[in-house]
């Protein structure tokens, strides 16, 4: 795990797993006590994806979320973008090593 300052919490940022297609979900519990924080990352199985890449939501409640990620070493700077809805998701390569997964 890797902890990080996303807004007011101290986090640490947990390499989990989607379970219908096993890819990468990141997801922020506080620090101090384990309560989730957020999920930084959005399911998308009909998307394309290497192994190692992720979708990051940095909109609404995890405005700021990219740019804390990528910050901490936690994921790579976007790769590339797509769109769902009104809304632009960014692709990018999860750093974290895969030993730190939990389901």
């Amino acid at each position: 795990m890797k902890k990080v300052q996303f807004r007011s919490w101290p986090c640490w940022v947990e390499r989990r797993i989607y379970g219908q297609t096993d890819r990468i979900a990141l997801m922020l519990v506080d620090a101090e006590d384990g309560e989730p924080v957020a999920v930084a990352t959005v399911h998308m199985p009909d998307l394309a994806l290497a192994a190692d890449e992720v979708v990051i939501k940095d909109y609404s409640e995890n405005e700021g979320m990219l740019e804390c990620l990528v910050a901490a070493d936690v994921i790579s700077r976007p790769l590339r973008e797509v769109e769902s809805g009104y809304v632009t998701l960014h692709i990018c390569r999860c750093l974290l090593p895969a030993l730190e997964v939990k389901r």
